[in-house]
């Protein structure tokens, strides 16, 4: 669903979209989807390349460098700190430290609504993402990292700026 909402406007920005299941379980990939996967892939050496457990990829069609890796998820339970995980394995190479790691969630358990005192999810997203976004219209205290979604389309923006 986060997929369809973000395609048209991350499209409108020159970027792409693509699921990471289809990155994942397809085999033949066209040359473009192929390097946007070598692109996001971690190396664990001897135990080979793989990649991160993220729902969508936004990437630049024209040189394949991934932009930003997005986990959604209802509740944020054990899938924030997987997504911690792998925001910190894609910090310690150099082909992946730019990689941007968000998650975006409706927040049904309400994990991210207060900042003080954090939940442990909200500590996480604070110190170990780049940010997360929630899709409510309930009031949450946002931050620089904690904001409502309707936020995530200019945030990317700004990063595409800085990037340039």
């Amino acid at each position: 669903m986060v997929q369809y909402i973000i395609t048209d406007e991350v499209e409108d920005l020159g970027l792409k979209v693509v699921n990471g299941n289809k990155l994942e379980r397809t085999t033949n990939l066209p040359k473009e989807l192929s390097q946007v996967k070598r692109n996001l892939a971690i190396d664990y050496g001897e135990f080979g390349l793989h990649l991160p457990d993220v729902d969508i990829i936004i990437y630049n069609p024209r040189n394949y460098k991934v932009v930003a890796a997005i986990s959604s998820k209802v509740t944020l339970r054990e899938r924030i700190a997987q997504t911690g995980y792998w925001k910190l394995k894609l910090l310690q190479d150099k082909a992946t430290e730019h990689i941007k790691v968000y998650f975006i969630t409706p927040d049904e358990d309400r994990t991210l609504t207060q900042r003080i005192p954090a939940k442990k999810g909200r500590a996480i997203v604070e110190v170990d993402l780049d940010g997360s976004y929630v899709l409510t219209e309930e009031i949450i205290e946002e931050s620089k990292k904690v904001k409502l979604f309707e936020h995530f389309i200019e945030d990317l923006k700004r990063l595409l700026q800085n990037e340039t």
